[in-house]
């Protein structure tokens, strides 16, 4: 993935500094060159990276709204920055790839770690919790998106 991104700009961040901020919208994705990165929700850590190559920004781009997280330096980084998102996603099928794998990687993950949970507490009424959530998400309606500019609102019907 480095190697196509060559020749985009590179962004550096030092220790502390935040990369992309939760609701924020900017448009960019930040792919790591070096460093170490926390990613949080919320004010809850989700993950920290290291990995070159791994990429941020890339829920808000296929999502087309804000970011979904907040991404901190931990030590100094260095990231190789595309400004335009979808469209840089939209044309190059090796990085749409690279980022439907990573999202898949995590989707896999978080349905072990659900089945894991069901497991632990099949005999517990609340667990019905846990079947609504593998439903959700192996089942949830996409979602019509409203364009700035849009004069009509789709509102599901």
């Amino acid at each position: 993935m480095l190697e196509l991104l060559r020749d985009r700009p590179t962004r550096h961040f030092a220790a502390g500094e935040v990369v992309l901020r939760q609701g924020e919208t900017t448009g960019r994705l930040y792919f790591l060159v070096r460093g170490t990165v926390e990613v949080t929700k919320d004010d809850v850590r989700l993950a920290t990276a290291s990995q070159p190559g791994a990429v941020f920004g890339e829920m808000a781009a296929i999502l087309g709204g804000p970011h979904t997280a907040t991404v901190v330096a931990l030590e100094p980084c260095d990231f190789h920055l595309v400004e335009d998102s979808r469209e840089f996603l939209g044309g190059s099928s090796a990085a749409c790839l690279h980022v439907c794998e990573l999202l898949a990687r995590r989707i896999d993950a978080l349905n072990h770690y659900l089945v894991d949970v069901k497991h632990q507490y099949e005999d517990h009424d609340h667990i019905g919790m846990v079947d609504g959530i593998l439903d959700a998400l192996m089942h949830r309606p996409v979602r019509d998106h409203v364009r700035p500019g849009d004069t009509t609102t789709n509102h599901g019907t």
